[in-house]
């Protein structure tokens, strides 16, 4: 599968509000207002990420969550990674 450096991803990151490339992934931040909604969104992404068997990063502190993308198996961002990110975004 193709994997895309921080150029060749900028016009798909474009299209994802937030999202950034970072160290050989795509990364975004999310607040929320307390713990539980950030728990409850984790728990949302878990969902996604287990129908399309493609499992990000996930950091939860309190009501900020950070994802986290790249395809293990491929070395770096596939358009797997834009995919799930473009579902996650569907859930903010």
């Amino acid at each position: 599968m193709e994997t895309y450096n921080e150029v060749a991803a900028q016009p798909f990151l474009d299209n994802l509000k937030g999202w950034y490339f970072k160290e050989n992934a795509i990364e975004k931040d999310f607040k929320f207002k307390n713990f539980t909604q950030a728990l409850g969104f984790i728990v949302q992404v878990g969902v996604l990420a287990e129908r399309m068997n493609h499992h990000p990063e996930l950091f939860n502190v309190y009501s900020k969550v950070n994802i986290r993308l790249n395809t293990h198996d491929s070395g770096g961002v596939t358009t797997k990674d834009f995919e799930l990110a473009k579902q996650i975004e569907g859930l903010f």
